[in-house]
């Protein structure tokens, strides 16, 4: 039996909202996923920490505070520094549509910006998990 997928979700930076990723994190849940949520205020090395520790096979991180081009990138960075590049990297949150296409080149598999359905993020994380 194979073992369900693992997300680490995560908010980096200085955010204090966290509805969205608690929402998340519940609709991963009822997909069958195994959720581990960091909560606030997390750094990209702790992130980075979290996921190695955990084992996980998704990082999707939520952020509102407008830092997610230099909090998302620096994730990628820190776990391309471990040698880990079997994780999916996947960001939401009120980013502006001018900041994806950088956000993507920067090794973030997609991004969900606000109204996206639940189903869309769960469907997309299940068509391209690396396991």
């Amino acid at each position: 039996m194979e073992r369900p997928i693992r997300v680490l979700v995560a908010k980096p930076g200085l955010d204090g909202h966290d509805r969205g990723a608690k929402v998340i994190a519940r609709a991963l849940r009822d997909a069958g996923m195994e959720v581990i949520y960091t909560g606030l205020r997390q750094t990209p090395e702790q992130i980075v920490a979290t996921s190695i520790q955990e084992d996980v096979d998704v990082v999707a991180m939520s952020i509102l505070s407008g830092a997610h081009n230099h909090l998302f990138p620096s994730v990628v960075k820190l776990l391309n520094k471990e040698g880990i590049e079997d994780i999916l990297v996947i960001g939401g949150g009120v980013i502006p549509e001018d900041d994806i296409p950088s956000l993507k080149e920067a090794g973030i598999a997609e991004i969900f910006t606000p109204g996206t359905p639940t189903t869309e993020t769960i469907r997309y994380i299940k068509e391209n998990v690396k396991r």
